[in-house]
């Protein structure tokens, strides 16, 4: 698998600030947003460009533009974070949600909602979940995306576990990784460590 973590100063303190169990909501997200933007910026520094004539003040030169249809699939409810931040760097691209949540029992993966429009694919899908634990929900996604036909998918996190890049590699070798930090292991309970608890409950403010 090829897995590729952002080696940036500013990652790394932002990195710090999602960890922090004493970082609020507001800052949590902004920290989390921040590190999106990081990981979209090395997954998509290398895609395929086409030219197009552009009109400057001064006279007509030739423009880049990314040449494939991107789609961005946030895995709900923690992915949701990371789309403003890619979208932003991505305008034209399309969002479609995948709505998974983890039985607590057995730490896999149980699908509650896909409308993925049949028949009508994007070139390339950028899988976002800001953490790779077990790795289930992940391979779950990259399925529903080769189910639908998409050609590449790349999976972007903020932190990711040993066990859960060892699942991905295991299923889907083709997929790359980009990530901020590739962390310990994961616990008894399947959450990483260090970690930085719950993404979806820190984002949300649901906390209990």
């Amino acid at each position: 698998m090829n897995v590729t973590v952002v080696d940036h100063a500013l990652a790394l303190s932002h990195l710090t600030v999602v960890r922090d169990k004493k970082t609020a909501p507001k800052e949590f997200r902004h920290a989390l947003s921040q590190l999106g933007t990081f990981v979209a910026i090395e997954a998509t520094s290398k895609m395929e460009l086409e030219d197009f004539q552009v009109e400057t003040p001064m006279m007509t030169t030739v423009g880049k533009r990314i040449a494939k249809q991107i789609g961005l699939v946030p895995i709900l409810r923690a992915g949701i974070i990371m789309v403003e931040p890619v979208l932003d760097l991505m305008p034209s691209s399309e969002v479609w949600h995948l709505g998974l949540y983890r039985d607590e029992a057995t730490a896999e993966p149980i699908p509650y909602y896909n409308k993925l429009p049949a028949g009508r694919p994007v070139d390339v899908a950028l899988v976002l979940d800001p953490m790779l634990a077990t790795g289930g929900s992940a391979c779950m996604a990259i399925e529903s995306m080769h189910e639908w036909g998409v050609e590449e998918v790349l999976l972007l996190s903020v932190i990711a576990a040993p066990e859960g890049i060892a699942r991905v590699n295991a299923e889907f070798p083709e997929t790359a990784l980009y990530t901020c930090a590739i962390d310990d292991r994961l616990d008894e309970n399947k959450f990483i460590v260090p970690g930085l608890g719950d993404a979806g409950d820190r984002v949300f403010n649901t906390i209990v």
